[in-house]
């Protein structure tokens, strides 16, 4: 009897590893997926500076010409 509740309480510790396990996985899996999608809103951010600072130094040299 001893070693049923043994072996009960055992399989029920691993089921709660494998759970979490697979918790971790997902969060993993969106911290990834949120770092993604912040290097990628980086990336535009950079590209609309970029493009305002070309069009200021433009505009510059516009009015530095008249």
């Amino acid at each position: 009897m001893k070693r049923c509740i043994v072996l009960v309480v055992a399989a029920a510790l691993a089921g709660c590893g494998a759970e979490t396990a697979t918790t971790a996985a997902t969060v993993a899996a969106a911290k990834k997926q949120e770092i993604e999608q912040g290097k990628k809103t980086m990336d535009q951010m950079q590209q609309n500076i970029d493009k305002t600072m070309e069009q200021a130094h433009a505009t510059r040299t516009e009015d530095a010409a008249k």
